[in-house]
C-alpha cells in the first residue's frame, strides 16, 4: 500500500494538507500502479467495496446515517478511531448507537438505491481520500485520537469515535472554487478530486475523451461551449454518459472532470438533438 506522507501541512489545523491537484493526481497513479496497474491501462470501473477493504484496510458498512439536518443530509461518513456513532433504526423507529472500529466507512443506504451507482461510486472513494489524504489530521504518530469531530451530525454523548461526516454538498463538488476556503473545505475538495482521480485516472481519462473526439470528427481536443449546438450536446450529454458508463462514475462527475482537466469550458448547453457515435 502506498503511504501518503503530505510534503506541506497547515500546522495550525492539525496538520491539514496543503495540496495542488496535480499533486492528488499523481498520488491517485502511484496508489492505482500499486493497486491494479491496468487501471492505469485500459479504462475501467474500479472496484469500489475491494478497493476500500482490501487496498485502504477499510472497513465498510451501510446504514441508515442519523442527520440532523434534513435539508443538509449526510450520506457517508469515515472514523479514524473506534468509537460509536448514530445510526436510525427502522425496526425500532429511534436512533441508535452503533460501535465501529477505526477506519470504518459507512455510506448511507439510501445512496446505494438502484440508480445511484455512478454517485455510490463516487462517495465510496470520497470517503476513501479523507482515509488516505487525512488520517494525521484525527490520529497523532502515536495512534493517538486528537479528539475531533469533523462536522458532526450527532451531539449526543454516545458519539465518541473522531469522524468526519460528509453532506451531500461535499460530493461530487471538486469543481467549483470558494473565493476562501476553511481547512475543513479544503480537506472536501481533497476528497473529492482524490475520488475522482481514483475513478478518472488521466492516464486512461484523457487519451479516452480525445479518441471520443476523433471518433466524432473533433480535432482540436477542447470544446468550448455556448457556440455550436452540436458541440455542446456532445460535450454535456453524449460525452458524459459514455464516460459514465465506462468508468461507472455519475454524468455530473465526468462533467466536472472534463472542465477540470481543461477539456470542456464556457457557457451553458444548448439542450438539442445531435448525431454522433459513441
Amino acid at each position: 500500500m502506498v503511504k501518503f506522507t503530505p510534503r506541506r501541512v497547515n500546522e495550525e489545523d492539525n496538520r491539514t494538507p496543503v495540496m495542488f491537484d496535480r499533486e492528488i493526481d499523481e498520488l491517485a497513479h502511484a496508489i492505482l500502479a500499486d493497486y491494479k496497474p491496468d487501471l492505469l491501462r485500459e479504462p475501467g470501473k474500479i472496484n469500489l467495496e475491494h478497493f476500500l477493504e482490501h487496498y485502504l484496510g477499510a472497513n465498510v458498512q451501510f446504514h441508515d446515517i442519523y442527520n440532523d439536518d434534513p435539508e443538509h443530509p449526510i450520506l457517508a461518513l469515515t472514523t479514524f478511531t473506534e468509537g460509536s456513532v448514530n445510526v436510525f433504526n427502522r425496526e425500532k423507529e429511534c436512533v441508535s448507537s452503533i460501535v465501529v472500529p477505526a477506519r470504518t466507512i459507512i455510506i448511507d443506504n439510501e445512496v446505494m438505491d438502484q440508480g445511484n451507482e455512478g454517485f455510490a461510486l463516487f462517495s465510496g472513494l470520497h470517503e476513501g481520500g479523507h482515509l488516505t489524504l487525512h488520517w494525521n489530521v484525527f490520529v497523532d504518530d502515536n495512534g493517538i485520537a486528537h479528539g475531533r469531530k469533523e462536522a458532526t451530525a450527532y451531539g449526543r454523548k454516545d458519539d465518541t469515535a473522531s469522524v468526519i461526516c460528509c453532506r451531500r454538498e461535499n460530493i461530487e463538488n471538486y469543481g467549483f472554487t470558494k473565493k476562501e476556503r476553511s481547512p475543513a473545505d479544503w480537506r472536501e475538495h481533497q476528497a473529492d478530486y482524490y475520488a475522482a482521480a481514483i475513478a478518472m485516472p488521466n492516464a486512461t481519462f484523457i487519451p479516452f475523451v480525445h479518441q471520443f473526439f476523433r471518433d466524432n470528427e473533433v480535432y482540436k481536443g477542447h470544446i468550448k461551449m455556448g457556440y455550436n449546438p452540436d458541440l455542446d450536446i456532445l460535450a454535456h450529454d453524449l460525452l458524459p454518459e459514455y464516460i459514465s458508463e465506462v468508468y461507472g462514475v455519475s454524468r455530473r462527475a465526468a462533467r466536472i472532470k472534463l472542465r477540470k482537466c481543461g477539456i470542456v469550458s464556457g457557457g451553458e448547453t444548448q439542450r438539442n438533438s445531435g448525431n454522433f457515435r459513441r
